[in-house]
This record gives C-alpha cells, structure tokens and sequence, in this order.
C-alpha cells in the first residue's frame, strides 16, 4: 500500500476544519493541526483541540500572520488543507507564499468550498464573497502549486433546516414562499460529507490541478422537490406563495449586508442556477461522487427526518 500523505489542517477549531481533521485521522493519515495560542482560552475551541489531539492528531503553534511558523508547520507535511472562514479568504497569501517557499507541498486545498467562484453569475452583486476565493485561486495557479479544489456548492446546515424560507429557523408546517418559478435545483452537502470527500481527494492523481465538484444523487434538489418532500413528510400540503424575481432582487438591494447574504445566495443556486447550469465533464472538473460511488453520505431526505 502506498504511504498516506501527511496531512495539515489550517483552521481546525471551525466547523468544517473539525470535521476534515477528524476525516483524516479516519483514514489514517498523519494528520497535523495548526492551533492559535489564543485557541485554549475558548472553551469550545479547546475541547476541539484536544479531542484531535487524544485522537492521535499533532497540535502544531501558528498562524496565517506569521510565516516563520507556517513554514515550521508546512515542512513537517505533504499536503495543505485550508478552511478558513469566508472573512479570512485572503489571509490565504501568507500560506501560499510559505507552501512555495517551504517547497516540499503535493497538494494545496484552499478554502473554497462552496459554489465554484469561476461559475457563479453572480459575483457583482455578492460583496467579494467570490471575488476574493477566485484571487486565490489564480494566485495558486500562478505560483505553480499543485492544487485540489473542492466545489460543494451549500453546507447541509445552510438553509435547508429552514427548508430555504430565509426568515425561519425550522421547516414551515403551513405556508411556504417560492422565489421565482421553484424550478432551478440547487446542491446540499452536510459538513463531514464534504470532508470525507476532500479527503479521499488529496492523494488521489485524478484530482490534481483539478475542480471536483459534489452533486450527490439525493441532495441535488428545487425548492418545489424539496417542499414536496417536505410535504410528504408531515402528511399535509402547504400553502405556496410564489414571490417573482424582481421581488427577491429588490429585498437584497433594501435588506442591509451582510443580512442580506442569504437572500444573494439563494438568488445565485435558485433563479440563476449557479450549481447545476453546467456540466462538470465538460467544464475540465471532476465529479466527487463518481470519483467515489463507494463513500457514504446523508441525503436531504435523512436530514429532513431528523427535523420531523
């Protein structure tokens, strides 16, 4: 068996950084957590922490502001992970700056993780949401860093415990609004699917230098497919109200940023269709789910029952 790459996670103590260094230590790779000093004096960062580190990960003392110790850290392994937060997209330069100086990286996965920067119709109106992964992206490009990005479009968590009805918290039981026609599919992946995939990715030469995109049969959806499975679910047909276009653009021209981020995000996968209007093939990326049609995940129809 091939050795298993050592693998660095940056921004562990978040969501989705927890879950990929639990990923990689599932599938047994050295797995190495960079940690801010700061980290122990947050108790839920803390208790992240030293839940990897009784795991068998490495807690490794650094940050993106200091290069000395990202150079320290990247030297000790073969592959980057970032997943840092959307706010800290560009604090991405110092890393790449020490993935080239350290020379010794395989791959580099940075923190893209949503829909695809270079695919989204809608990065003028997003306040540099995608902008800004997509200036990374390039800069990766330019450097010559061999690279994996992983597209998976929306977090499980991300508007479906809401049933995409932005002023809610749960699923409605009575009445729903469809912006638009309801008709433009959108993608779902909950967190610990989209690491398991990103780590089945990094050793793997056909995802070099490559997009792969996750669309997994079950979690590829319209607003009108979910609501009818919603429907289903609790035995009762609610009432839809279907708000056009025009009035969905105008709430986010008159709802304050960063509130109205939701209402961008839904605009971009469900009237635009920013997830699901090109083919992957075709496009020179790869599909996740066909790369490994052996790797389970939680479908929406799962997760929906667990909001029943």
């Amino acid at each position: 068996m091939e050795k298993k790459s050592r693998i660095l996670i940056i921004g562990v103590t978040g969501n989705l950084g927890f879950h990929l260094a639990k990923a990689s230590l599932h599938f047994s790779h050295p797995t190495f957590a960079l940690f801010r000093d700061s980290a122990f004096s947050d108790p839920i960062k803390s208790q992240k922490l030293h839940s990897l580190s009784n795991s068998g990960a490495t807690l490794l003392k650094g940050s993106l502001e200091d290069e000395a110790s990202l150079i320290e850290a990247i030297k000790q392994v073969d592959v980057v992970v970032s997943a840092v937060s959307s706010k800290q997209v560009l604090a991405q330069k110092l890393l790449i700056s020490a993935i080239k100086q350290a020379g010794c990286i395989k791959r580099f996965i940075p923190s893209e993780f949503g829909a695809d920067p270079d695919k989204v119709q809608i990065s003028n109106m997003a306040y540099d949401f995608y902008t800004q992964k997509a200036e990374i992206r390039r800069l990766v490009e330019a450097e010559g860093i061999p690279y994996t990005i992983i597209s998976c479009n929306f977090f499980m968590s991300f508007l479906i415990p809401s049933l995409v009805q932005p002023d809610l918290e749960t699923p409605p039981r009575d009445k729903a609004t469809i912006f638009g026609y309801g008709d433009t599919k959108g993608v779902f992946v909950k967190e610990s699917d989209v690491a398991t995939f990103t780590i089945s990715a990094v050793d793997d030469p056909r995802t070099l230098n490559k997009v792969v995109y996750l669309r997994p049969p079950g979690n590829v959806y319209s607003v009108n497919e979910l609501i009818e499975i919603w429907e289903s679910k609790i035995g009762k047909k609610l009432e839809k109200i279907y708000e056009p276009e025009e009035e969905l653009l105008k709430k986010i021209k008159e709802i304050p940023y960063p509130e109205n981020m939701k209402f961008i995000f839904l605009y971009s996968a469900f009237i635009k269709g920013d997830h699901t209007y090109f083919d992957i093939e075709l496009s020179g990326g790869v599909d996740g789910t066909k790369l490994y049609p052996h790797l389970k995940y939680t479908t929406i129809s799962e997760y929906l029952d667990t909001l029943l």
